[in-house]
């Protein structure tokens, strides 16, 4: 009797236990299903577009802020119900990281934090009115506008290159360079004659964070996942280019970094070529400034970002690289109710005397919402004195593989696993999903001692 009076006792406390945890990794929504009015009741209407990083974070900073209030209204709009977690964007190229762990769910968190979500296109906007006019002719009100739209690749107007060229630009763009590497390897494994060399050679364009990333995961992918797989092809067969056009790779990061980055790169067999300026690619090859050519029908490019050019149709002032002009309390130029923040606006970076504006990056789209959601605050509240955008760089981290990173931290700089170790925990305690941490977490302790499953999965309609 006293066994099972014990067994019951632990039993129950398990129980206890997983309800508790089950309640602490799924909040309960702000609003009961029949308490949340309809956002175009408040009388403070406040309308995101763009769900990234900045625009995300301004729904959920204003919601906090105004958790005991019952007059302000967060609606965003966004072209997709996720939101792209980009420093593991790369991951997915190597099967690393699962794609559906990177693409974190947008709505369910807005809704919980007591914001409202709607999955549509915005074409134009009214102004006067203060509509947001989306797909179909639906519009939406607006007190406050805050535009986050983000930014495209950049191609430079070098020809081919948004003709012949894999960009990466999110979750799709990897699972597709995925998917060009696996198909490469099918179409070799049938070749009984001589292997054109363009097949298996890959070369990525822009020697930046996600282009060193990218590079590096394309030879984990080749030589830890695939190689077994293929056994009648030689992995050392494939050749890995990365080409940057100026002097350096990963320029923003401290010389002994970026030498230490390097040194991982070339013991990978990877050629990394800086000074090589592209000005042409085709179906088969990459033309150099220098006349050399590289044969290859598999180009990634990551050299460039630019605002988004949906900003155009928008009716507000933007400067010659496409960005919307806005002061340092982030408003946009001509406008009292209208902000901009992240890879779509041209912020001044007020640290810097020559002009320079901020660069386009998730911690800066992050540090501009939260200014906005207090600067939109404080307009609706009629209070004096908007604070000012100070963009505040936390450093960098950038992993080359499951085992080596370089990070420069807070002005500390190191290398190798231990950064590897740092840059994972980092971002995972970032993701928003519980669900997402968990999942990627088991992946990586799998990934410790199994090699990652493979495969390239094809549409089987016929048309």
């Amino acid at each position: 009797m006293n066994g099972l009076a014990k067994g019951g006792l632990a039993l129950g406390g398990l129980v206890v236990g997983v309800v508790g945890l089950k309640k602490a990794l799924n909040p309960r929504p702000r609003y009961a299903p029949w308490e949340k009015p309809p956002y175009g009741e408040f009388e403070n209407k406040v309308l995101v577009v763009g769900g990234g990083f900045g625009g995300y974070t301004v729904a959920k900073d204003i919601c906090k802020l105004t958790e005991r209030r019952d007059d302000v209204g967060v609606l965003v709009i966004a072209r997709d119900n996720f939101f792209t977690f980009w420093p593991m964007v790369p991951g997915i190229v190597s099967s690393d990281i699962d794609a559906r762990n990177v693409a974190q769910p947008l709505r369910r968190a807005l809704i919980t934090s007591g914001a409202s979500f709607r999955r549509a296109e915005v074409k134009t906007v009214d102004y006067e009115r203060k509509v947001v006019v989306a797909d179909g002719g639906i519009e939406f009100p607006f007190d406050h506008l805050v535009i986050s739209l983000g930014g495209q690749p950049n191609f430079f107007g070098i020809p081919g290159v948004e003709e012949h060229s894999l960009t990466m630009r999110g979750v799709e763009d990897a699972e597709r360079i995925r998917n060009r590497v696996i198909e490469r390897f099918e179409e070799v494994s049938l070749i009984r004659g001589e292997v054109p060399e363009s097949k298996l050679t890959f070369v990525v364009i822009g020697g930046g964070a996600t282009g060193v990333e990218t590079a590096s995961e394309i030879h984990s992918l080749v030589h830890e996942s695939l190689a077994p797989d293929y056994p009648n092809i030689d992995p050392h067969r494939v050749r890995i280019f990365l080409l940057e056009g100026l002097p350096n790779i990963l320029p923003e990061l401290d010389p002994a970094l970026r030498k230490a980055a390097r040194t991982r790169l070339v013991n990978e067999r990877i050629d990394v070529r800086t000074g090589a300026m592209a000005t042409e690619i085709t179906e088969n090859c990459v033309q150099l400034k220098s006349g050399e050519t590289i044969s290859t029908e598999n180009v990634i490019w990551t050299a460039g970002n630019r605002p988004n050019q949906a900003i155009t149709d928008l009716g507000l002032p933007y400067d010659e690289r496409t960005g919307i002009k806005v002061g340092l309390d982030l408003r946009v130029e001509g406008h009292e109710n209208v902000w901009a923040i992240g890879d779509c606006a041209s912020v001044a970076d007020k640290r810097q005397d020559d002009g320079r504006i901020v660069p386009p990056t998730a911690q800066a789209a992050i540090q501009q919402g939260h200014v906005v959601a207090r600067n939109v605050l404080k307009s609706i509240d009629g209070e004096p004195g908007l604070e000012e955008f100070e963009y505040k760089p936390l450093g960098q981290l950038v992993e080359l593989g499951s085992d080596f990173a370089v990070n420069e931290v807070m002005g500390v700089r190191f290398t190798g696993l231990i950064a590897a170790l740092f840059w994972r925990m980092t971002y995972l305690v970032r993701l928003n999903s519980p669900q997402s941490r968990a999942r990627i977490a088991a992946d990586w302790l799998l990934g410790a001692v199994l090699r990652p499953a493979v495969t390239q999965t094809r549409g089987t309609s016929k048309e």
